[in-house]
């Protein structure tokens, strides 16, 4: 592969350079001729990498909200019930005056109304870490051997990965 498959170079002459150097390693001996040349090829790969960055927050607080609250109580109140009774004009001795009173105390339930405080619910808030996919779209970039012959020239190719070369 040092003369890249045959692709470079006259097969005739590193037939000869063989026949010349039995003995010695042949592919520093075709490295080192003039006629054979190498081409790197090169391709683009994806380096991907995660970093943390601020999503944003949460803020959970409280907030006073007022709701108009109606409530039947029950109540009680007294009332006062004069009833006359005719007594059939009997005679009396009592001498007519204004200084008798009778006081009758009459009595109601007043509404008192007090709020107290209870605790209804309690909000926690905590994080944990959720996995998911994201796809990732990204154009790569490969270079290809491409041949080019002018004249009547054959190429031979030495091995299979190189069998398609502008087929």
């Amino acid at each position: 592969m040092a003369d890249f498959l045959g692709l470079f170079g006259d097969d005739k002459s590193q037939n000869n350079d063989n026949s010349s150097t039995q003995g010695t390693d042949t592919t520093s001996n075709t490295q080192s001729n003039s006629s054979d040349g190498k081409l790197e090829l090169h391709k683009e790969e994806l380096d991907i990498t995660k970093n943390n960055v601020n999503a944003g927050e949460v803020v959970l607080s409280k907030e006073v909200v007022e709701e108009q609250k109606t409530v039947d109580v029950p109540v009680m109140h007294e009332e006062v019930v004069i009833t006359r009774t005719p007594v059939n004009n009997q005679s009396s001795n009592a001498a007519i005056s204004s200084d008798e009173s009778i006081h009758i105390p009459v009595s109601q339930e007043q509404v008192d109304v007090h709020k107290y405080t209870v605790t209804t619910e309690e909000v926690s808030a905590s994080k944990r870490q959720v996995s998911e996919t994201q796809q990732i779209e990204e154009t790569l970039r490969r270079e290809e051997a491409k041949v080019d012959t002018t004249g009547s020239v054959n190429i031979v190719s030495g091995g299979s990965e190189f069998s398609d070369i502008n087929s």
